[in-house]
């Protein structure tokens, strides 16, 4: 992992022993969270990138993507909600951007709910653009902005 320029916060690899902490944060962050089962089977996947955000020992966040040849796509990314606004999300997000560099990843997506402009803001400040809409992508019926962020030779 590179060097993390807020050290109070640890990026790893997320493991089996982690994935009761994940449920956890999951079901507090989404209305129809992912079941165990399926972070089990992420964590099983190949073109999979997990990781754990810790702070103070503790998991307070995580991104679960999957990449194939040059695309990579966050499934699921999430903050525990007493830890929000403290970077954490950033640090897992400039990780997974370090991995898509380093894999010679040319493009990341990633769908946010159309009502949630907090993320779609978030993803914006980090160089995403939406680039189009999903019409009824959730459970609820609710669309999905589908942001891209396309990486640079440079980037």
């Amino acid at each position: 992992m590179s060097a993390n320029p807020r050290p109070e916060i640890h990026i790893a690899a997320a493991l089996p022993a982690d994935v009761d902490d994940i449920c956890d944060i999951e079901a507090r962050a989404f209305d129809n969270p992912w079941c165990r089962e399926f972070f089990d089977s992420e964590l099983r996947g190949s073109g999979r990138y997990n990781l754990v955000a810790r702070r103070h020992g503790r998991v307070a966040g995580y991104v679960f993507a999957m990449w194939f040849f040059d695309e990579m796509h966050v499934n699921k990314i999430a903050v525990d909600d007493r830890e929000r606004r403290q970077g954490i999300a950033l640090a897992l997000m400039d990780e997974c951007l370090r991995f898509a560099r380093a894999n010679r990843i040319k493009t990341i997506s990633l769908e946010v709910r159309k009502s949630n402009e907090g993320a779609q803001d978030f993803y914006r400040f980090i160089g995403f653009e939406p680039s189009y809409t999903r019409p009824r992508y959730y459970p609820d019926g609710e669309a999905a902005v589908v942001m891209v962020r396309t990486l640079a030779r440079s980037d």
